[in-house]
Parts: C-alpha cells; sequence; structure tokens
C-alpha cells in the first residue's frame, strides 16, 4: 500500500525523468438503452425514454475502464461489455499505451500508475499482478503501481478529474 506522505516526491521523480504518471479506475456497469438521465437535452424535439432502469429493457450494458494522464491533463476511456476483471484493465492499458502513451513519452522507460485498491486492480489479488507482468513485458516498460490505502480513492487524480460530477460516467 502506498504511504500517501511519499506521493508527492514519487510523482515528481516520474515527471522529471520524462516517465508518465496516470491514474486509472473502473467505474460500475451500466445499462444502455433509452433511459431517463438528469441533464440538459440539446436538441428540439423531444426524445421518449424509460422511466425506469429494468435490465430486461437494456439492450445492454457497459464497464467504463479510464485513465488520467496527469502531466498532460488528458483522459482516456476503454469500454467494456462483459466483466471488469484483471485482464480488461491490463488490456485498457495496453491499449492506451498504444495509442496515446508511446506517442507522448517516446523515451520513457518506466510508468506509474496511480490506482486504489480493490476491483480488477486489486492489491491483494496475484491474478492482477501477473497480467500486469505480462502487459509490461509485451510493452517493454517497467510499469510501477501505487496503490491507495482503504478508503482513500478520494486523493486518486482521476476522481476529481476525469469521474467528478457524476455517479456514473454515462
Amino acid at each position: 500500500m502506498l504511504n500517501l506522505k511519499i506521493l508527492p516526491k514519487l510523482k515528481q521523480d516520474y515527471l522529471d525523468a520524462g516517465n508518465p504518471v496516470i491514474s486509472m479506475d473502473t467505474k460500475k456497469k451500466e445499462l444502455l438503452g433509452t433511459f431517463y438521465r438528469n441533464g440538459s437535452l440539446y436538441t428540439q424535439a423531444a426524445i421518449q425514454t424509460n422511466d425506469h432502469d429494468f435490465p430486461s429493457s437494456a439492450t445492454g450494458s457497459v464497464i467504463p475502464h479510464g485513465f488520467y494522464d496527469l502531466k498532460r491533463n488528458t483522459g482516456y476511456i476503454t469500454l467494456e461489455t462483459s466483466h471488469d476483471t484483471s485482464e480488461f484493465a491490463c488490456d485498457s492499458l495496453f491499449q492506451w499505451w498504444v495509442n496515446e502513451g508511446i506517442i507522448h513519452y517516446p523515451k520513457a522507460k518506466s510508468l506509474l500508475i496511480l490506482c486504489d485498491g480493490g476491483g480488477s486492480n486489486s492489491s491483494r489479488h496475484y491474478i492482477f499482478k501477473e497480467d500486469l507482468q505480462k502487459t509490461a513485458n509485451a510493452l517493454g516498460l517497467e510499469i510501477r503501481i501505487a496503490h491507495y490505502p482503504p478508503y482513500t480513492s478520494k486523493y486518486n487524480p482521476i476522481e476529481h478529474r476525469f469521474f467528478s460530477s457524476c455517479d456514473s460516467c454515462l
């Protein structure tokens, strides 16, 4: 587990070396369909929606997995339609690196990932560590994970910059 007092120095060391620091998180599964959501409507025509989110009325479901690049102040999201697994988290990381990371950090030798300790990127389960090592080998990149202690995920930057203003991101 991460000692929150050393985090600022750890992040700065990575950034000074030209290596990326990203924050990652997965949000809960959301049903897809014409369901009512609070917010603004930017159309002249009315849109008919269901007033209840019954799974039987859904056309499917989606799980959002996001990355927030602290240096560039940008986000990247991957959507999955089945389950939130460690393989999905690592596949999402691989896609982020191929589509964003290698372009903006071509000389990077290492990557620092900030994340909470539960779900698909659990700090306690070996499967995430095993999948992450496979991803690191495939990318040829050292990957360091900084797991936030339980009940402190509110300090994870992605919570403030990417998933801040909604109960769910869809």
